[in-house]
């Protein structure tokens, strides 16, 4: 199962951490794992590259990618609320492939 955690604080989104495959079939074939992977790559791409903001970002082999941003701009928020609409989504359609959680971003 993948898990996505959204961290959060102060009532904003402030990053992400993504463990886990889905299940669905092999490595390399699997369209959900493709799918989440693409929205997380695309995200801290965009934040990094595009919108110029400064983020902390963990990825190993093993299906695990965390991204935390230093400071806050209105751009990047609603470049999180957008990856969380497309994740909860895909959890909708994959609940028992994809798991949607919040935390603390105090310790990210």
């Amino acid at each position: 199962m993948i898990t996505v955690k959204f961290l959060t604080g102060q009532n904003v989104i402030k990053g992400f951490e993504v463990k886990g495959h889905s299940g669905l079939a092999e490595r390399g074939a699997d369209i959900l794992c493709a799918a989440v992977s693409s929205a997380c790559y695309m995200t801290v791409n965009t934040l990094t590259e595009v919108l110029k903001v400064d983020v902390k970002a963990e990825v190993n082999e093993d299906g695990y990618m965390k991204a935390v941003i230093s400071e806050m701009t209105k751009e990047a928020e609603n470049l999180l609320r957008g990856f969380q609409i497309h994740i909860s989504s895909l959890a909708k359609d994959y609940p028992k492939n994809l798991k949607v959680i919040y935390g603390g971003a105090d310790n990210a």
